[in-house]
């Protein structure tokens, strides 16, 4: 009989193409989702926000992965309405799994959780940390989500392994454009001044994260360790030229200009979608 992974966040950006990497390799795939997921007959719903569904979930499972996570579009008005749901729910996705006794869980964190926060820039690794009292919201609710994780795993004795994506850039498979595609969205849009901002970035595909997390699960030897998965640096105007040479000849005018940071900032001021961004600025 195949082995049943549960794939929590079933109908998010990552999620979706972690299902489908897994049901190509022949596994069993539940999700746990809010909404009936499109081509996923196994759902349950459970909310990261509270306890009730997820003995139900991970029952029978072999596997968790835990994918989701808030990832919000604007700055919350408060830390905690982003890094309390981020630890509370990793922590009851744990507790879950380990009542249940599953085999591994496989944590999908961020390298926010790696690289930000520190006043110099330098090579990092799996071994670094972020500053949290340097970083924004989110960067906060991924380090200590995934903190969380760590000492939870340490205590209990489950079998942890966590993927620290890039910015996951990739098709979609819904219509619904998250968090981590509003850059290229915006530029092919022109939903920005005529000009990209001078922020940088990791970019990954997310079928390399999907493949990734299903690594991370078939191999023993990746049992309490954590995982990079990005590409090389780029600027965001390096990613608008790439996307012009593709799509300008098909009617598209990415802007491949440069934004001045300060008006950046200025813009950030009354446009709040923009304000997580400006973590990103000038970094190298």
């Amino acid at each position: 009989m195949a082995e049943r992974v549960l794939v929590t966040g079933a109908s998010g950006f990552i999620a979706g193409h972690v299902i489908a990497e897994l049901r190509s390799r022949g596994y069993q795939v539940r999700g746990t989702a809010r909404r009936p997921v499109e081509g996923l007959d196994d759902v349950v719903a459970a909310d990261l926000s509270r306890d009730d569904g997820w003995a139900a979930a991970v029952e029978g499972c072999d596997y968790v992965m835990h994918v989701a996570s808030p990832f919000p579009n604007e700055t919350p008005k408060s830390d905690d309405e982003l890094v309390r749901p981020a630890v509370d729910g990793t922590l009851r996705v744990l507790r879950a799994a380990a009542d249940a006794g599953v085999r591994r869980v496989v944590l999908t964190s961020s390298i926010a959780a790696v690289n930000s926060g520190h006043l110099h820039e330098a090579v990092r690794t799996e071994a670094d940390w972020s500053i949290v009292d340097r970083s924004s919201a989110y960067s906060r609710s991924k380090t200590m989500a995934e903190r969380a994780a760590w000492d939870f795993a340490r205590e209990s004795g489950v079998d942890l392994v966590a993927i620290n994506p890039g910015m996951v850039l990739g098709p979609l498979r819904t219509p619904t454009i998250g968090t981590s595609v509003q850059v290229v969205h915006r530029l092919l849009t022109r939903d920005v001044p005529p000009a990209s901002p001078k922020m940088g970035f990791a970019p990954v595909d997310v079928r390399d994260v999907a493949t990734a997390h299903r690594l991370a699960l078939q191999t023993p030897a990746a049992a309490g360790n954590r995982y990079i998965v990005a590409g090389e640096h780029m600027w965001t105007r390096d990613i608008a030229a790439v996307l012009a040479e593709e799509f300008n000849p098909l009617g598209y005018r990415v802007p491949t200009g440069t934004l001045p940071t300060w008006l950046l900032r200025v813009m950030a001021r009354f446009d709040s979608s923009i304000q997580p961004a400006l973590e990103f600025v000038g970094r190298a």
